[in-house]
């Protein structure tokens, strides 16, 4: 009979981390970004805080300067929530069963046409 493999200890705490992994939502992620260009602490002290790497916060920070410049420039494109999509996805529906209707009501007549010819 196998015996299973025993893990090391590092392996298993690793593990959970990877599992519990903390999700910074987007207010969160603006506040760290934020409090490392004020400058009153360095970044090293502000990620072992928050408990994040470096080059996340880099990330984050890259990617606010990015936003920021795309929404001076005009840019003011936006993703769509799920309730914008749902309605959208319903409004394209409804809209192909008139194209639809139309198109049959069109052919009727076309026939209706031709009989009387």
């Amino acid at each position: 009979m196998a015996r299973p493999k025993k893990r090391t200890a590092e392996a298993v705490v690793k593990d959970i981390k990877r599992q519990t992994r903390r999700q910074f939502n987007a207010e969160e992620k603006i506040r760290i970004v934020l409090e490392g260009l004020k400058g009153e602490d360095s970044i090293a002290e502000i990620c072992r805080r928050e408990g994040i790497a470096p080059a996340l916060y880099y990330r984050w920070s890259k990617d606010f300067i990015e936003a920021g410049k795309k929404r001076l420039n005009g840019d003011t494109e936006r993703e769509a929530n799920t309730s914008e999509v749902k309605d959208l996805r319903k409004e394209s529906d409804d809209l192909k069963h008139v194209v639809a209707e139309q198109a049959l009501e069109i052919r009727v007549l076309k026939k209706s046409l031709r009989g009387l010819e």
